[in-house]
């Protein structure tokens, strides 16, 4: 009995740190947690999105044979990435957006002209009407 005991501890401790293992790999690939690799942020929300779906996976296979404790710290993990996630790709929107009104400023002012350039164009087409 004793050993079961010890065994199902052993069990939940092997969980828990599976689940922990793809919240870290989560918070890195979100660019909130340096790679202890490359002592770097590195983003990748596509890479934190797959993480993220094998944690929901894991739930639902799961589902009825966790101990209430395995799902506390699942569910609050989930909900706690999820939460960053959303407000890391609104974050990425904005960026891209603003990006993209720079750039597109930029060449709106490529195209018009100074007024001195304005005036010797109008010159010149006021000499040929005249001539």
């Amino acid at each position: 009995m004793a050993e079961n005991f010890d065994q199902e501890k052993k069990n939940e401790v092997l969980f828990l740190q599976l689940i922990m293992t793809f919240e870290t790999a989560a918070w890195q690939q979100m660019g909130k947690l340096k790679n202890p690799l490359t002592n770097k942020i590195e983003k990748d929300l596509e890479q934190a999105r797959l993480s993220i779906d094998m944690l929901d996976m894991i739930k639902a296979k799961t589902e009825g044979s966790r101990t209430p404790n395995e799902t506390k710290v699942l569910e609050r993990i989930l909900s706690q990435l999820k939460i960053n996630f959303v407000e890391e790709l609104e974050k990425e929107r904005k960026q891209k957006a603003e990006s993209e009104k720079k750039t597109e400023e930029k060449g709106e002012k490529k195209e018009q002209k100074s007024p001195n350039e304005k005036s010797k164009a109008q010159k010149s087409k006021d000499k040929k009407e005249n001539n």
